[in-house]
């Protein structure tokens, strides 16, 4: 088993002006095989044997298959709308990039389930959304995965540029998992909103839904989180986990979220103002070049 190597100091943040929008071909799919527990057992404090952390990553992982499902469907109900090849194109890779994310991330909560995690309170959180999805205008759902794009390519972005985040996966499958989910919820993270603005998507929806998104999405996963902590044998201190709370939202990577989020919010925004190309190409090559650390990932 190979891990993610080196960390780089690659911040689009520090590159001047935007880079122009991906080429097409950018937003590939990988077939791709992760083995959690293999060779060396996962332990159920799994993510930097922190109390805290750990649980916050079960519930994200758990929280991705049935949110993929839904991204998947709100940009495929509006594919054959789509003129534009290059976009057409794009689509395609998002489906198919999403469609991996679920099933690699499915695969690892069986495992998380193994060690003593739950996966009842994101399977009811996830049913009554899917639901609410029937009754909506379809721009909605497509509307939220464009804000939620934005949301994950946000972390994903600190995942890739910062060595501390990277080692607080700590299980080296977990991290692999980690380091190729971020590479590729950064290439596609234009690809919802495009379609949305492509289908006549308004700016007041759309910044309307990163708000309401926001107010709803992060007590929801901290909720998900305290249950799961709670039904932890070494979750049921109120200062152990206060402190790990404390530490987490100070971590490097949570804290000084909000300004990143925010940039959403501005009227004329897209994606492709952040700059993300340097460090797309440097992780592209340092996990799937020719001596890539997830080539033997690959089927």
């Amino acid at each position: 088993m190979t891990t993610a190597r080196r960390s780089t100091s690659l911040n689009p943040a520090d590159h001047g002006k935007p880079a122009p929008i991906a080429p097409v071909d950018r937003v590939k799919l990988r077939r791709i095989k992760f083995e959690f527990g293999e060779p060396t057992p996962m332990v159920r404090h799994f993510a930097n044997n922190d109390l805290v952390f750990s649980h916050l990553i079960a519930m994200l992982s758990m929280s991705f298959p049935p949110g993929e499902e839904l991204f998947i469907r709100s940009v495929r109900r509006y594919s054959d709308q789509i003129k534009d090849p290059a976009l057409r194109q794009q689509i395609r890779g998002f489906i198919g990039q999403e469609m991996s994310h679920g099933q690699e991330h499915r695969s690892l909560n069986d495992k998380l389930v193994e060690i003593g995690y739950s996966t009842k309170f994101m399977n009811a959180v996830f049913k009554p959304i899917q639901r609410l999805e029937d009754w909506l205008p379809s721009l909605m759902p497509l509307a939220m995965t464009a804000a939620a794009e934005h949301f994950t390519a946000i972390l994903a972005e600190r995942i890739l540029s910062n060595q501390e985040v990277q080692d607080m996966a700590h299980d080296p499958e977990v991290k692999n998992l980690l380091m190729w989910h971020a590479l590729e919820e950064v290439e596609h993270k234009a690809v919802a909103f495009d379609v949305y603005k492509t289908v006549g998507g308004t700016e007041w929806l759309r910044i309307a839904m990163m708000a309401g998104m926001s107010s709803l999405a992060f007590p929801l996963i901290a909720v998900a989180t305290l249950v799961s902590l709670v039904q932890d044998p070494d979750g049921r201190n109120p200062v152990r986990i206060a402190r790990g709370t404390v530490a987490t939202l100070r971590g490097p990577l949570f804290k000084g979220l909000t300004p990143p989020l925010l940039r959403y919010m501005k009227p004329g925004f897209h994606p492709s103002d952040i700059d993300n190309e340097a460090l797309l190409e440097y992780w592209r090559a340092e996990l799937f070049g020719a001596e890539g650390t997830l080539v033997d990932h690959l089927k």
